[in-house]
């Protein structure tokens, strides 16, 4: 229990400097929101000074309120749920704009993870395991495959199978003419859409899990453990998997943990190469057009997400290894 507090109390004071920084950093910068919507909005005619003044206090950058109150006043509308309003989609919240792309990034990225963690740490058992064998060989292509920029790997997934074949759609979400549901039509549409970025995702990203979890089984099977069971006469299933695989896995999973954490930041460069609606595609239009409360809410959502990633990392590492507990 002490450790878990320990543990709760630590993740919170990050997030609670995380979020400091999120509030201060945009207001240290040159300019501010509203000055950028204001040269937009004059193009169409005239901005008069109490227009300015309601967007001021709508972005919270109101020059007559001091930087204490603006920061009292930033906690109180993540208290609510309240982001602010975006530029970018302006007048939509800058939180209905990310409830919007998360679920894409969600069902594309956190899917396209766990399939990449999950082939590539079984195949580095196997090929640990059975060291020498044309498995261990092929090694080398997985490390090219690793060195692969994403966005060179999607540009060629899709000259191959959707440019030369014609096997799928070159980009988008979902096929035009459909109303985002949860009915059979769409999630079929959206589903075929998702599998060249997805399948880019899984083979740039495979090769990690594959490597780490290859280098970490090696080290394990001089185990001393590893030794006994294979001296008791047990099958070579049970000692890889219940013995070598068990307790080498312990570091891929905590990286697993941390990557699931970084999920709702999205695949920015597959997304942007995919024109996929995800949280990636819309962090870099807020860069492109200097949405500072689109990119504040972005990386908020995405703080508090790694964070969470590594208390539940911390807590299941615990569980999984007895050593931890006993240090806790």
């Amino acid at each position: 229990m002490a450790y878990l507090i320990r543990r709760i109390g630590f993740y919170l004071l990050t997030a609670w400097a995380a979020i400091t920084m999120n509030f201060f950093i945009p207001r240290l910068m040159p300019g501010n929101p509203v000055e950028l919507l204001v040269s937009r909005m004059s193009q169409s005619g005239p901005v008069t000074p109490a227009l300015i003044h309601s967007l001021s206090v709508a972005f919270g950058f109101n020059a007559h309120t001091s930087l204490l109150s603006q920061y009292g006043g930033y906690w109180a509308q993540l208290f609510h749920g309240d982001l602010g309003t975006s530029i970018t989609y302006f007048p939509s919240s800058t939180a209905s704009v990310i409830a919007t792309a998360l679920p894409w990034t969600i069902g594309l990225v956190g899917t396209a993870t766990v399939v990449a963690f999950a082939i590539g740490t079984l195949i580095g058992v196997v090929a640990a395991w059975r060291r020498g064998s044309w498995l261990d060989i092929a090694l080398p292509a997985t490390t090219f495959l690793q060195a692969i920029p994403y966005f060179w790997l999607g540009l060629v997934i899709i000259e191959v199978f959707a440019v030369t074949l014609g096997w799928f759609p070159v980009s988008g979400g979902f096929a035009q003419g459909l109303q985002e549901s949860l009915g059979g039509t769409f999630l079929r549409s959206a589903a075929y859409y998702a599998v060249l970025p997805g399948a880019t995702i899984v083979i740039a990203s495979m090769a990690g899990w594959l490597l780490g979890m290859r280098n970490m089984m090696v080290t394990t099977l001089d185990e001393d453990y590893v030794l006994v069971a294979q001296a008791k006469g047990l099958s070579n299933r049970r000692v890889m998997l219940g013995y070598a695989a068990r307790n080498a896995i312990l570091p891929n999973f905590a990286s697993f943990a941390l990557s699931l954490g970084f999920v709702v930041s999205g695949a920015l460069l597959i997304e942007y190469v995919f024109s996929y609606p995800g949280i990636g595609y819309v962090l870099f239009e807020a860069v492109s057009n200097e949405d500072y409360p689109l990119m504040q809410g972005i990386f908020l959502i995405i703080t508090l997400a790694v964070l969470g990633a590594n208390l539940i990392a911390d807590l299941v590492y615990v569980v999984l290894d007895p050593r931890a507990r006993q240090e806790a």
